[in-house]
């Protein structure tokens, strides 16, 4: 389990759609094999680590869900170890589980933060309300509005400048987890 708060963007340095493998050059700190880490929102397994890159194997269905399918050689990526217990929050409790993929829409300059406006899955938008928890790659947002199939956040530069949000544009595709508890409260709700 993660809080959405990014400590790393580290690279992508290998990736083989053949042989699933994904390898990213990372500064994170005591990497053991078999840790989870969330990896722009998607929790992966280190299998392997050679100098300071780790490597994950990247199943079927990770690479159909998530935007893992695009990546090449280059890209940034947001990291985040497991949390521990006794470990501050932060953000919300994230699982690194995605529901599917956001569409950046818009990127507005408001002063000193910014506004992402993302087109968001039907399957997605029915769990968001304004006010409430996303993870988008891996950062836990806050949603400020809701409209059909839309959603906006607001970027304060801390977030903007240390994360992969940044390398980003419209058109881009971003992981997308709603938030557990909007998941349970929406299927006790509908029984």
């Amino acid at each position: 389990m993660f809080s959405g708060i990014i400590r790393e963007v580290g690279e992508i340095k290998f990736f083989s759609k053949k042989k699933d493998t994904l390898g990213i050059r990372s500064n994170l700190s005591n990497l053991v094999l078999g840790e989870s880490i969330s990896c722009s929102g998607v929790c992966l397994t280190v299998s392997k680590i050679k100098n300071d890159i780790f490597f994950c194997n990247l199943s079927k269905e990770t690479l159909e869900k998530t935007n893992f399918g695009m990546i090449k050689e280059g890209d940034k990526i947001n990291l985040e170890k497991s949390l521990k217990m006794g470990d501050e929050i932060s953000g919300h409790l994230v699982f690194g589980h995605v529901d599917g993929l956001s569409k950046i829409k818009k990127i507005t300059d408001i002063k000193n933060s910014k506004i992402i406006e993302f087109n968001v899955p039907n399957e997605i938008i029915k769990f968001l309300s304004p006010k409430c928890s996303i993870c988008l790659d891996g950062i836990s947002l806050t949603v400020n509005k809701v409209k059909k199939r839309m959603i906006d956040v607001s970027i304060i530069p801390h977030t903007w400048e240390n994360t992969s949000l940044k390398f980003l544009n419209e058109g881009s595709l971003v992981n997308t987890e709603v938030d557990m508890l909007a998941r349970y409260v929406f299927k006790a709700l509908k029984k």
